[in-house]
């Protein structure tokens, strides 16, 4: 039986901490196999506590005592779990915590702390996949601290340099839009991406896992976008609280995301986009990539996301269903891939 540490929550708020638990109760629940895995978890809090609760239902985590980052290490190399599973998305979590397993000597799943810092960098992640070759739209960096030089090329999508779900975007038509659209990215950071819009078209996202040594391009996902009532992807198309205060995920909707049939004549540029980007930034066993495709049907790079929560909704999975993977066969791939790595 191996031992499975799932690491959860967050170092930095309480809706990245509630983020993170969504997506790994979930796949607690979509993966668990008592003969075959003993799963544990490790919890980060906002204050930078850590705690180990049974599972991540409240009453549990709310009871379970509180550790100094010193001693929950400490914990963990005394436990000597066979893998650890990463779950945190806040920005340290993608890349700070993600250090922590090979510092103590243990196999993680996934992407290592530097390839996720180079995905969530974003000017960084268009230059590299740029160079291998993928058509990525015209832009530029502006800093809160600098002065924005004079531009004449609109419509624009504004976005902070390293933030996901759509977090700080605007789409900006006019210079006037523009320092209100700045602003707004730099709630998220000190830097903002000003990025040309790629007209409608379509807007895609791609997986792209490791499977025998080969590169495998899951089913693609497609998401509701209309050029003239929603012609971008925002934060409340992806979550939002629902009465109870609970995080809901929108972008999993039937009216918000569908597969796309494989036949269709998009998929092709986009795999071979997609494997160039994967191997341009380094990745290991998955990586997920967007893409914007213009009305001649050219993919256009917007930006990586490289983890995967193995929750039935989160979209690695959902590609890897559609190609006939299930998500306990593509956890169990991922278990032995950073074993034996």
């Amino acid at each position: 039986m191996r031992r499975v540490l799932h690491l959860t929550g967050s170092p930095t708020d309480e809706e990245f901490a509630d983020l993170s638990r969504l997506y790994a109760a979930d796949c607690l629940r979509a993966v668990a196999d008592p003969g075959r895995y003993e799963m544990l978890i490790a919890d980060v809090q906002p204050d930078g506590s850590w705690r180990f609760p049974a599972s991540l239902e409240a009453a549990e985590l709310s009871g379970a005592r509180s550790l100094p980052i010193t001693d929950a290490l400490v914990r963990i190399s005394q436990w000597r779990p066979d893998v650890i599973v990463p779950q945190l998305f806040c920005p340290a979590g993608m890349t700070d915590y993600r250090s922590i397993p090979p510092l103590l000597g243990l196999p993680m799943i996934g992407n290592p702390a530097a390839v996720m810092a180079l995905g969530a960098d974003k000017p960084a992640a268009r230059a590299v996949v740029a160079e291998a070759g993928v058509s990525v739209p015209d832009g530029f960096v502006v800093r809160r601290d600098k002065t924005l030089a004079a531009h004449d090329r609109w419509p624009v999508v504004v976005k902070p340099a390293s933030s996901d779900n759509s977090w700080g975007l605007s789409l900006v038509t006019s210079a006037s839009g523009l320092p209100a659209a700045l602003e707004r990215a730099w709630q998220w950071g000190d830097a903002a991406l000003v990025e040309d819009f790629v007209p409608l078209g379509r807007e895609v996202r791609c997986g792209i896992i490791e499977r025998d040594g080969e590169l495998v391009g899951l089913p693609l996902e497609e998401y509701a976008v209309d050029a003239r009532t929603a012609p971008i992807r925002t934060a409340e198309d992806k979550l939002r609280r629902g009465g109870d205060g609970e995080l809901e995920l929108v972008a999993k909707q039937a009216d918000r995301a569908w597969i796309v049939d494989p036949h269709d004549p998009v998929v092709g540029p986009v795999h071979d986009a997609a494997r160039r980007a994967y191997r341009a930034l380094g990745c290991r066993q998955y990586g997920l990539f967007d893409f914007r495709i213009d009305p001649a049907g050219r993919p256009w790079f917007l930006e990586a996301g490289l983890y995967c929560s193995f929750a039935p909704s989160s979209v690695i999975v959902t590609m890897a269903r559609a190609a006939g993977i299930s998500v306990r066969d593509l956890f169990g791939e991922c278990i032995s891939g950073a074993i034996d790595a």
